[in-house]
């Protein structure tokens, strides 16, 4: 029963404000199992159900460790690059530290900076080919029941359109002057909630000795 007041109230957080943190919520369970309580989870590819995220200096190139290793991860919303991205995404801590928090931007404010029009119509394209083609992706879909899609990413998309170049442009300058959330997962147990088509995050640099900061994800496909 508590567990579904637990879920009913992240319902209604992250209906307002895009995200909830729940400290230290059910530390001896899965994540699996306190992904279920509150959504539907997702498998994004074979073998991907729960993603253990750990610091690398180094890793491959098309993924945010081998771009920037130990350092900040730019602000951006998750596989943005697919057509349909997941649309929740649940961090859970094992371990933590709270000088390495994770970093939170209300994507409606960027919407409000910068324009519906300009958003809905900049085309962007992923990086590279998915399943061998390039898909045309608009950084704004804006839905008539308010389940608005927004995507982020200045790593995997790329403009391909003059207003793209100008969305471009000043989603960056507005990131770039815009003070973050900064949320801090570091009991174990910890678990933070992301509309991922809301809101934007990025993780802060991982000092000296906080390499084995460990944060399992899930992604979710909806809510119960």
């Amino acid at each position: 029963m508590a567990e579904a007041v637990i879920a009913s109230e992240a319902r209604s957080q992250i209906a307002e404000h895009g995200y909830i943190l729940i400290p230290e919520y059910r530390p001896s369970a899965g994540i699996i199992e306190v992904a279920n309580e509150f959504g539907t989870p997702l498998t994004p590819w074979e073998g991907g159900l729960v993603q253990t995220l750990i610091p690398r200096e180094e890793a491959a190139p098309n993924t945010y460790s081998g771009n920037f290793g130990m350092g900040r991860f730019p602000f951006h919303t998750d596989l943005a690059h697919w057509r349909r991205p997941p649309r929740y995404l649940l961090l859970r801590c094992l371990v933590g530290y709270r000088d390495v928090p994770t970093s939170l931007i209300d994507g409606r404010r960027l919407v409000d900076a910068v324009s519906r029009d300009i958003l809905s119509r900049a085309i962007f394209k992923p990086r590279r080919p998915r399943d061998g083609a390039l898909a045309l992706l608009r950084l704004f879909e804006p839905a008539a029941d308010g389940a608005d899609l927004l995507r982020w990413d200045e790593v995997f998309l790329r403009p391909a359109s003059k207003v793209a170049d100008t969305a471009d442009t000043q989603v960056r300058d507005w990131l770039a002057k815009t003070t973050p959330l900064s949320i801090t997962l570091f009991r174990s147990g910890d678990a933070l909630l992301i509309d991922n088509w809301r809101m934007l995050h990025a993780r802060s640099p991982i000092p000296p000795g906080r390499e084995d900061r460990s944060i399992q994800r899930v992604y979710l496909g909806g809510l119960h």
